[in-house]
């Protein structure tokens, strides 16, 4: 993480995105998945955005990004899912009968702020670990 210069301001923001598959369908598996990376570099190449990380797990995407503040953070969501929701219907017409031909995208999503004092180490690696499955850990319980 270091600071963005741009041709007016220079600039280090950093916000974790997150928002669901309408109905929670998991239907970000194997080939979207891989599809919406592949969509997320060309976004980036297009605009002044940066997604440092982006995890699935089956029904929701996390994102860790950054992107210049001429953009706020409804902006960013509504363009990356508009522009990835469009493109997976055309590379895969399958998914508008799994979705009732609707929408990919429920329409809400959560945007927090981060910082590289504060909580950057743990929102990254729980974005990279989206997916992944967790150790078996033992139940804690009231009473033994």
């Amino acid at each position: 993480m270091s600071v963005t210069r741009s041709n007016h301001c220079v600039y280090d923001t950093h916000y974790h995105i997150v928002f669901p598959v309408k109905y929670r369908k998991a239907l970000l598996h194997n080939d979207t998945r891989q599809a919406v990376l592949e969509i997320a570099k060309g976004i980036e190449e297009r605009y002044d955005i940066q997604f440092e990380k982006i995890g699935t797990d089956g029904d929701h995407i996390h994102i860790l990004t950054s992107f210049h503040p001429k953009y706020s953070g409804a902006e960013v969501v509504g363009m990356f899912k508009s522009i990835t929701a469009r493109q997976l219907f055309q590379r895969f017409p399958a998914l508008r009968r799994e979705l009732w031909g609707g929408e990919f995208w429920s329409d809400g999503y959560y945007l927090a702020t981060i910082s590289e004092r504060g909580n950057w180490k743990i929102v990254e690696q729980y974005v990279a670990n989206q997916g992944k499955t967790m150790p078996h850990t033992t139940q804690l319980t009231l009473w033994h």
